[in-house]
């Protein structure tokens, strides 16, 4: 009785408190014009979300063939659908420049077989790791620590010059323009993101007729309040639909504070982990040019000092920081926020998996996020073969290291 009691005074505290933050900050931007602020209440829906949803893309991955279950996949699939159909608007409006990915093929392929292995190592990809880690899953924690290194590893360190020679072989088209759907099509960008729309809502529509609806009564009878939206687990599809919405916004937020690109975390780990061991600095917080720590730092060079160190995008690191207070805050109001022990030799497999998804991220420029959900939703070709390879390797290792290589039957 005491537990559920506080459980109440929780969720009604969260959810009055974290709106009235998010406003003051969103006001706090608008009166300075510091945009980059506005990164934080995006991070903190996006970590609210993803843990609502539980919407991991390494689970999404495995659950399709350990349990046949669909669902999150289909979660994934409709953020990317409402993201661009998001993004089309903008695009429309010129609020934005699409910025696609270009298509580095062999970072793709080689970073996907990584990060589509060590993710199942991991328990999670990295946005996993983040929601999970938050919420006290130790595994994820652990993992979490070995991600900035294995970025690092490629970034600044032996894996810098097969990174750099992987980035020479690319596919571009005439006159150097990015392959995407909409540059292959010569489609507009709203067009083919309507085009999708429209398949996925026939495609749910279809599926829906072939399913029965004897539960039909139940769900009317169990429709979520306010109490039980805050508290209970989200389907996976409302989440993809929330996230999705929300990289609207993150779109524009990101590109006013000097990042032309929707949502993110692999870099924002690593420069996280860069503001505690390193002190040149270039700092990128507006869409504006601005100077490097180095040049308040009397230790460096004039030489070293503009724009010469290492690069902390501030959107990305309040985002990924925002992320897990978000996902925190949401595990807190169910009463799922705890430390959750785990034998060693697991803690071991996701300190490996950690570097893994680290390591393949950096070399693919990008993760799940970057990759799949935002890369996807700006019909990046380069990307959607990132994904290809990432789920083939998930399911792969899924199959013989979670599986034992036999089939899983059910009943």
């Amino acid at each position: 009785m005491k537990e559920g009691s506080n459980l109440n005074v929780n969720w009604k505290i969260y959810s009055t408190v974290s709106p009235l933050c998010m406003i003051i900050i969103t006001i706090a931007a608008a009166v300075t014009k510091l945009w980059v602020l506005t990164a934080i209440p995006i991070g903190f829906l996006f970590g609210f979300f993803l843990q609502k949803g539980d919407l991991c893309g390494s689970s999404a991955f495995s659950e399709t063939i350990m349990m046949r279950d669909p669902r999150k996949i289909i979660g994934l699939w409709m953020l990317i659908v409402v993201a661009m159909l998001g993004i089309g608007g903008l695009d429309l409006l010129g609020w934005v420049k699409l910025n696609p990915k270009p298509f580095l093929y062999l970072n793709y392929i080689i970073g996907g077989i990584i990060f589509g292995t060590g993710m199942v190592l991991a328990g999670g990809c990295i946005s996993g790791c983040l929601y999970k880690g938050a919420a006290g899953n130790l595994n994820s924690i652990v993992a979490l620590l070995a991600v900035p290194v294995g970025v690092m590893l490629v970034e600044f360190g032996p894996l810098n010059g097969m990174h750099l020679w992987m980035k020479e072989h690319i596919i571009s088209l005439a006159g150097g323009e990015k392959v995407s759907l909409f540059a292959l099509t010569g489609l507009p960008f709203w067009v083919l993101s309507l085009i999708f729309a429209g398949i996925t809502a026939v495609t749910v529509a279809a599926l829906k007729q072939r399913k029965p609806n004897a539960n039909q009564s139940i769900r009317k009878a169990d429709r979520a309040g306010l109490k039980r939206a805050m508290t209970g687990p989200w389907k996976p599809w409302v989440a993809g639909v929330a996230i999705g919405l929300l990289m609207v916004p993150a779109y524009l937020s990101s590109a006013a504070s000097g990042r032309n690109y929707p949502l993110g975390v692999t870099h924002g780990v690593m420069q996280a982990e860069l503001l505690l061991v390193d002190n040149n600095l270039t700092h990128v917080y507006s869409s504006k040019p601005a100077s490097a720590t180095g040049a308040t730092n009397p230790a460096i060079p004039p030489s070293k000092k503009e724009g010469s160190g290492k690069k902390v995008v501030w959107w990305l690191v309040a985002g990924v920081l925002s992320l897990m207070l978000g996902s925190w805050v949401s595990a807190r109001m169910s009463g799922r926020a705890r430390l959750l022990p785990k034998p060693p030799d697991e803690i071991l497999v996701a300190l490996l998996g950690g570097l893994m998804i680290g390591t393949g991220a950096a070399f693919a420029g990008g993760c799940v996020v970057g990759n799949i959900m935002s890369g996807w939703a700006l019909m990046s070709v380069g990307t959607i073969l990132f994904g290809v390879v990432v789920v083939l390797a998930n399911w792969t290792t899924t199959y013989f290291y979670m599986m034992g290589g036999q089939r899983i039957r059910r009943g």
